[in-house]
């Protein structure tokens, strides 16, 4: 008999826990119910109109590149339009970001039971609480896949496919800058060092070469075939009608008055340096050391910009967790100290880290919970504590019903909104909408403008998304259309082009959706109905427009 104290994880052991957390983690939303989340419209916007077979930049433009709706795009051609589908997608997304992940780690030689604990805190703090596709997620994704090839062509020398791993990884580098530029930057300057210090240590300029040449190449055959659709005009390098949006103030601000994680880090990898380089010859001929400090180093800096030029969601740059755990790990002398390949303290740390990331889980979780064990205490107000120093207020919307919250959030009926819930406004005012003379006898021939949260309609209805070199994929002022935008728009709707207007008017945005733009329609045009925008914070309503000569 086995004594249980004696048993230790070997490493294939290890390796098949991780291929199971991953698939758990990266599955599990495909199963469950969300809420209509704030900004999803836009995954779903662009990935219908690549799904409709539209080219960017010719028929719709954006301030960015498309990578990050290609798979989206995908997932809608094999399972069809629909929410759960984004969900899907983002579960592919989450499974080889977590692999990606993986293969770092590897190629540094991180011991197997402090990168199963790392994945751990990467899944759960990075992969899990993003169960939609977003452009700030996929980027980094596309990133670490890039880093990760870029990695296997380092290391692996002896590999016939060692070149093919540096086109590669040129390759999704490049399409983690196609996604978004400021993260995307990063990528490539990460991938530079990496590849100049490859250089340094082989005595080889040759691979620097190659990697730029790849990545230039590979630039230029995706932009070159969109130069006649202006791509250089909607594509946001800093030039007008664009604004550079890099402040070294922000930066700064942010950077000293809160990122208390970032800079914990910092100082703890820079007393690893310290002890390190006291024995400087040894420690510059540890090559996978250098390489996975600098890597550490850089994701560290990148955080900290991209809190700043990527505010939203909040704290979408928790990416950096991982990587420092997983490398102060390995230099602290932890794994010296401590025997992971042991069940009690390999879980018992799992569940520490559990513990220090439950607030990321937590709040699905407590919607669970809260079914099932309902939360019955009154709370005195004339007593003073968390629960009771500051006063709710309550949100009246159009209908002039308070707000009862998400807990009244309904299914909606079709197809599109699968996987969603709402507000039972919302899917009254869609009824209202299908059940229009003009949407029931003509539906797929309208001419629809829909400034709203609610871009499945286009697909419930069947009408065709605007085409056209001037119309923007989405309505944010001087984000993705601009002054010239706003006066094609006007003109249409001065002149009754449009047989149906949604706009979604959240006043506490700044022209999230034109405030210009609704001005116009509420001259020109004759509102019929107006409902709660599907926000958790029940901050805007969608107000309906057909012209005023229609019934």
């Amino acid at each position: 008999m086995v004594r249980s104290e004696g048993f230790s994880f070997t490493n294939r052991q290890v390796i098949l826990l991780e291929c199971i957390l991953i698939l758990g983690f990266s599955i599990f939303p495909v199963l469950m119910h969300f809420p209509y989340r704030i900004n999803i419209y836009l995954s779903w916007e662009g990935a219908y109109r690549l799904y409709l077979g539209q080219i960017p930049y010719k028929d719709f433009g954006l301030p960015m590149g498309f990578g990050y709706w290609i798979i989206p795009a995908m997932f809608f051609k094999l399972f069809g339009p629909s929410m759960i589908t984004l969900v899907k997608a983002q579960a592919f997304i989450n499974i080889i970001s977590a692999f990606a992940f993986l293969s770092i780690l590897k190629s540094l030689d991180v011991k197997p039971a402090v990168r199963f604990l790392s994945l751990v805190l990467y899944l759960i703090s990075f992969s899990f609480v993003n169960f939609w596709p977003w452009y700030n997620h996929s980027v980094i994704v596309f990133e670490f896949i890039g880093i990760a090839f870029l990695l296997q062509y380092v290391f692996k020398k002896e590999n016939k496919w060692r070149l093919v791993w540096l086109f590669l990884s040129s390759f999704f580098l490049f399409l983690s800058f196609f996604t978004k530029q400021d993260a995307g930057a990063f990528a490539f300057l990460i991938g530079l060092s990496l590849i100049i210090c490859n250089a340094l240590y082989e005595k080889r300029i040759a691979p620097v070469w190659w990697f730029l040449a790849c990545y230039i190449i590979i630039a230029l055959c995706i932009f070159i075939p969109f130069v006649p659709y202006h791509i250089g005009y909607w594509f946001n390098y800093g030039q007008p009608p664009h604004y550079d949006r890099v402040s070294f103030y922000d930066i700064f601000d942010i950077f000293f008055g809160k990122s208390e994680w970032i800079k914990f880090y910092a100082a703890v990898i820079v007393l690893i340096w310290i002890l390190k380089f006291n024995h400087f010859r040894d420690t510059l001929r540890d090559k996978k050391f250098i390489f996975f400090s600098i890597l550490a180093a850089g994701i560290l800096f990148e955080a900290a910009v991209f809190q700043v030029t990527s505010y939203i969601p909040e704290f979408n740059n928790i990416f950096f967790h991982s990587f420092a755990i997983a490398y102060i790990f390995s230099y602290s002398g932890l794994p010296e100290k401590i025997n992971f390949k042991k069940p009690i303290p390999l879980f018992l740390t799992v569940f520490l880290i559990l513990i220090w990331w439950s607030s990321r889980s937590w709040q699905y979780m407590n919607r669970v919970i809260g079914k099932y064990f309902p939360k019955t205490e009154a709370v005195d107000t004339n007593e003073v504590s968390i629960r009771t120093f500051e006063l709710a207020v309550k949100t009246t919307h159009a209908d002039n019903e308070i707000d009862p919250g998400m807990s009244a959030w309904v299914a909606a009926p079709w197809k599109p909104f699968k996987g969603v819930y709402m507000p039972a406004s919302d899917v009254e005012g869609i009824k209202k909408i299908l059940a229009l003379p003009m949407v029931k006898n003509n539906g797929r021939n309208l001419k629809v403008l829909n400034m709203s949260e609610l871009t499945p309609l286009a697909a419930i209805i069947g009408y065709k998304p605007e085409t056209g070199p001037g119309i923007p994929m989405w309505y944010h002022r001087n984000v993705a259309l601009f002054e010239k935008q706003i006066g094609e728009y006007d003109e249409k709707i001065k002149s009754n082009y449009y047989d149906l207007v949604l706009f979604e008017y959240i006043p506490i945005l700044n022209n999230f959706y034109p405030f210009q733009i609704r001005d116009t329609l509420q001259r020109y045009y004759q509102q019929i109905d107006k409902f709660a925008s599907p926000r958790r914070d029940g901050s805007g309503d969608i107000e309906v427009y057909i012209r005023k000569s229609d019934p």
